[in-house]
């Protein structure tokens, strides 16, 4: 009888070891005290952040750190939703791939097949360079383009501008306007170029996967959140992801997000019902079991989920590391396929090393949180047997540093870079001079950009006096006015925007949050318009009208 009891007793206690992990996953106990410490600054005050693990196709560990409502005290939980930025990519990128695989479409049709709001820049010249020194505008190549298509969207050598950045530069940033994808192909439909001939080079934007998004729902007929609930979502158990469609709708269990300030944290929303290029809403636990798909597909099958992780190639069949709506790359010697993510106050970070099945989801509600930096000290957490030295700075020597020392322009765009003593300005790509005031820096992605040495600009009262006027653009629906005020250049724009422009080399001026604004000449040397360039607009034209 005594022994009976004793086994239904333990039997009881076994039984109770799910209810008191439910919600999070059981952990080595040597292991969750290491991941708690990437976590360590984010606590009761605070927003913060959650974090998933799983280690050969099973979870490890989900936990929550910090507020994910700092109003009514509601703390972030293992199953707290959260936005995940640019991680929505692949979950789009995946959606035409159904399409595709059900053959409604190829991934090489032209875009306007399905979107012919869109200009049709194949039947254009290109307008590559920044022409005679650098002043009299870009020089057209003189031949047309071949025609943009869905992979081209799909892994970034679309040379469209994004959208987000036009919007920005006519006086709406995003998060200041309910944007919508109307905004979206009406902004797309306005301009008269790309930034380059599509499949020739590799530059981010979003404008790809929102018009990827709009194909989806043309294609399907249903709307994108439907489709992807019924074809994504639902058939891998993702119950408490769906997209930001409406900005309005109440989620239940949303984390807010936040910006941090010197008076404290405020609230950052993403008020815009845009999505696609993100607006996924979603959870640690549901993006491990969408990395798990790519191991053991329950959507699609082995060559559908090949087909998302194949490296993108160029025109020439030079490959890049991008593959559709995923990075890949190597972390200390390991193969990784992963991306992160920012809208508003959210920062995100999913990570995935396929040789040994460890995946990383972070998901944080604050601007200031480092997703990917913590995502990358927990893999290590749990690679670290199996991880290479950290690999040394391959960048310049201080002696290179010094000799190359001078301000440099891209012959593409025109931005310039500041080649000194801090040789964190160079990180991300490899740099070569050639000792006559000439440079190239090539990426990770096969793009080798021509740089030539400048010098500072110091330009008189006069000077800056030529370039006063009134100047618009119809690409942006925008209109600034250049004038000198105290002595300096200055654009405003309606209502009461002033942005004070510092001067970089001849005719070029720094803007701020605008960009670099370089102004055009005509052959008698007087302004007749500026460029507003930044990384992912590279010429957007505003005239002068007197």
């Amino acid at each position: 009888m005594k022994r009976s009891l004793l086994n239904l007793c333990a039997a009881i206690a076994l039984a109770a070891v799910p209810i008191a992990l439910a919600g999070q996953a059981a952990v080595a106990p040597s292991l969750e005290p290491k991941v708690d410490a990437v976590f360590a600054k984010w606590n009761a005050s605070t927003p913060g952040c959650a974090v998933g693990v799983s280690t050969g196709g099973k979870p490890a560990l989900t936990k929550g750190y910090g507020m994910a409502d700092l109003e009514h005290d509601v703390k972030i939980a293992p199953d707290t939703i959260f936005e995940a930025g640019s991680v929505s990519k692949q979950f789009t990128a995946a959606a035409v791939l159904l399409l595709a695989r059900d053959g409604k479409l190829s991934l090489d049709d032209p875009v306007r097949k399905f979107i012919p709001e869109l200009p049709d820049y194949s039947s254009r010249p290109v307008e590559t360079g920044q022409g005679e020194s650098g002043r009299n505008g870009n020089a057209a190549t003189g031949a047309a383009g071949p025609p943009l298509t869905i992979r081209h969207m799909l892994n970034h050598t679309s040379g469209l501008r994004d959208w987000g950045s036009v919007a920005g530069i006519a006086g709406w940033p995003r998060t200041t306007r309910v944007h919508t994808h109307a905004h979206v192909l009406d902004i797309v439909s306005r301009q008269g170029s790309t930034n380059f001939t599509p499949g020739t080079r590799w530059s981010y934007s979003n404008t790809g996967f929102n018009l990827a998004a709009i194909i989806v729902s043309r294609v399907s007929k249903m709307s994108f959140a439907d489709y992807s609930r019924t074809r994504l979502f639902q058939p891998l158990g993702m119950t408490r992801t769906s997209w930001r469609d409406d900005h309005t709708r109440i989620v239940k269990g949303r984390a807010m997000a936040y910006s941090s300030k010197s008076d404290g944290f405020h609230t950052l929303m993403p008020f815009e019902n845009v999505y696609g290029n993100g607006g996924l809403l979603t959870t640690v636990g549901d993006l491990l079991k969408w990395n798990e798909n790519f191991v053991s597909p329950v959507v699609g099958d082995q060559a559908f989920v090949a087909e998302e992780q194949k490296p993108g190639r160029f025109n020439d069949g030079r490959a890049h590391g991008y593959g559709l709506g995923l990075f890949l790359g190597t972390h200390r010697g390991l193969r990784e396929v992963y991306h992160s993510g920012s809208t508003a106050g959210y920062q995100a970070f999913l990570t995935r090393f396929p040789d040994q099945r460890v995946s990383v989801a972070v998901l944080c509600n604050t601007s200031n949180a480092q997703a990917p930096q913590y995502a990358r000290a927990v893999a290590d957490v749990y690679l670290a047997d199996r991880l290479e030295p950290a690999a040394a700075d391959p960048g310049l020597t201080a002696a290179q540093l010094q000799q190359a020392a001078g301000m440099y322009r891209s012959t593409m765009t025109g931005l310039p870079v500041v080649v000194g003593g801090d040789r964190d300005l160079l990180r991300g790509r490899t740099w070569s001079f050639d000792g006559h005031g000439g440079a190239t820096a090539s990426d990770a992605y096969g793009t080798v950009e021509a740089y030539e040495r400048v010098e500072p600009a110091k330009p008189t009262a006069e000077q800056l006096a030529q370039l006063a006027g009134t100047y618009t653009s119809d690409e942006a629906e925008a209109l600034f006015v250049a004038a000198v005020e105290h002595g300096a250049l200055v654009l405003k724009q309606r209502p009461d925007l002033t942005i004070a422009l510092k001067p970089l080399y001849v005719d070029a001026f720094e803007a701020g949050s605008l960009g670099t604004v370089i102004f055009r000449r005509d052959a008698g040397g007087r302004a007749t318009a500026f460029s507003v360039v930044q990384d992912r607009v590279w010429d957007l034209r505003f005239q002068r009208q007197r």
